[in-house]
């Protein structure tokens, strides 16, 4: 296993491990509103500051892309960190959020790992060694035809820019595949296309936190990742469909389209 990697997975299971101590007393919290239905707790940020501990002390020449301290340093490496992925649902005591971790090298992301801690769900993969779920490997799905497939998808929530088109494609989708999910934790939809748990999945307006890692943990399963014009620019434009290769061929002019 890669140093970085290794790395990597001692932060994200000291941030669940912080993160799953707190939950047993979430009422306890301070919890403050970062902008209309976007919460930030007091467990974010520790989870966040473990998290940089252990990184800058292997790495201290890094830099780093955090969501709730932003970026610091300048480095052809940066880390891109989401302490706490799903914090609605964990203040609700849903017990589906993540940690997300994940390094990118001049623009690359080489390194990738989701932390599922209610479950104990270690998702990692190095770019050109395979994806792999609590060290055993993970492929996409094979299914092959859109009204088969189990989609994910995340509402928009904060600011409804992309509602009114969010909807249309929602409705494209719930009209033309098995079904719709939406748990509110995007690394871990992306972390179950990789496995094979969706077939698909798509999201608009997301921070490159939300997504670096599971990304990189679907390109190493064998599916597709693009933003909503094809293209690989997801962490730019914050859109992302990603897919098994046949489901991920329809899904994406469905939405092109809606």
């Amino acid at each position: 296993m890669h140093p970085q990697l290794n790395f990597a997975i001692k932060a994200a299971r000291r941030a669940g491990n912080l993160i799953q101590r707190a939950a047993l007393d979430v009422d306890r919290l301070t919890v403050s509103k970062k902008a209309h239905a976007d919460f930030v707790s007091e467990v974010d940020r520790a989870a966040e500051q473990v998290i940089l501990e252990v990184l800058q002390e292997a790495y201290p020449d890094h830099a780093f892309l955090c969501e709730e301290s932003g970026p610091s340093g300048d480095s052809p490496y940066c880390w891109i960190i989401d302490p706490l992925d799903g914090t609605t649902n964990f203040l609700h005591g849903f017990p589906l959020y993540s940690v997300s971790i994940a390094l990118a090298h001049q623009g690359v992301v080489t390194q990738g790992v989701v932390y599922d801690p209610v479950h104990n769900d270690l998702f990692t993969a190095t770019r050109g060694s395979g994806a792999f779920l609590n060290d055993r490997r993970i492929r996409v799905s094979g299914r092959t035809r859109l009204d088969e497939s189990l989609i994910g998808t995340g509402f928009p929530y904060s600011h409804m820019t992309h509602q009114e088109r969010y909807l249309r494609m929602m409705a494209e989708v719930m009209r033309k595949t098995a079904g719709l999910r939406r748990p509110g934790s995007a690394a871990i939809d992306l972390a179950y296309v990789a496995a094979g748990r969706y077939d698909a999945f798509w999201e608009l307006d997301l921070k490159p936190w939300d997504m670096a890692a599971g990304t990189l943990l679907i390109q190493e399963a064998g599916g597709l990742v693009s933003d909503l014009d094809g293209e690989g620019r997801f962490l730019e434009t914050g859109n992302v469909v990603a897919g098994s290769p046949k489901i991920f061929g329809q899904l994406l002019p469905l939405l092109q389209n809606a």
